[in-house]
């Protein structure tokens, strides 16, 4: 497993330079559009990193406190409403090296089962032949760990994890409602839930997250922006 299962990070205003240089790509997130249907996405060939989670699991908050923006990410209310792909562009505005694809939310019980099933069919889709996915981040309530249907999407990933075609990265969220200990507790969890697919992928890795607290916000920063720029990690 990846040296991202590591404890919480500093906050961060005392960041290293590659922490300072991965959040201000990350700021310079923009709205690019929205899609339906895998058609409606862009075509080309910059990769795109998903974010993914059931609907309560803070998966918008945490996409605006990468960005460092309050409403890049819509963060409804009412869990279950984003029932599209929203794709943010990264890098230079005249030409962008990234997306983020922010995937509507699962498990939400109260969501008319028939658009449920529809957007969930164009999630999964999304997830098991876009060409362009690149890595997927993983939102999970870290009180909770990994839920059924969480390990359902594990399940459905994993294949093009082990492939290495995608790479994979498990956030637990709301650490700040845990104790120090229970953090570490809900992260042994964690890591021995990834244990059999890290064995057979290269890329997987797990850590604790909070955005009011910013619990490893550089962390996370610099996983993705490592993603979207592999050359510039290799010595």
């Amino acid at each position: 497993m990846t040296a991202s299962t590591r404890a919480p990070s500093a906050t961060v205003p005392n960041v290293s330079p590659a922490t300072r240089t991965a959040l201000a790509w990350a700021h310079g997130a923009r709205f690019l559009t929205t899609a339906s249907q895998l058609d409606q996405l862009p075509a080309g060939d910059l990769p795109e990193f998903a974010f993914v989670g059931r609907s309560n699991a803070g998966k918008s908050t945490a996409i605006n406190a990468l960005a460092q923006r309050r409403q890049l990410a819509f963060a409804s209310k009412t869990p279950g409403r984003t029932q599209h792909i929203n794709l943010f562009a990264l890098g230079p505005k005249d030409s962008p090296d990234a997306y983020w694809a922010d995937l509507p939310g699962y498990g939400y019980a109260t969501v008319e089962r028939t658009a449920k099933l529809r957007w969930q069919q164009v999630m999964a889709d999304y997830l098991k032949v876009r060409r362009n996915l690149g890595g997927v981040v993983l939102l999970v309530d870290s009180r909770l760990g990994f839920t059924p249907l969480d390990r359902q999407l594990l399940e459905f990933v994993a294949p093009r994890v082990v492939t290495g075609e995608v790479k994979l990265l498990a956030v637990l969220t709301k650490a700040d409602k845990l104790s120090k200990k229970e953090q570490a507790a809900a992260l042994a969890v964690a890591q021995e839930s990834l244990a059999d697919l890290a064995t057979e992928a290269a890329d997987v890795g797990v850590l604790l997250f909070s955005a009011p607290k910013q619990i490893g916000l550089g962390d996370l920063a610099e996983a993705v922006w490592g993603w979207a720029h592999p050359d510039a990690l290799q010595p």
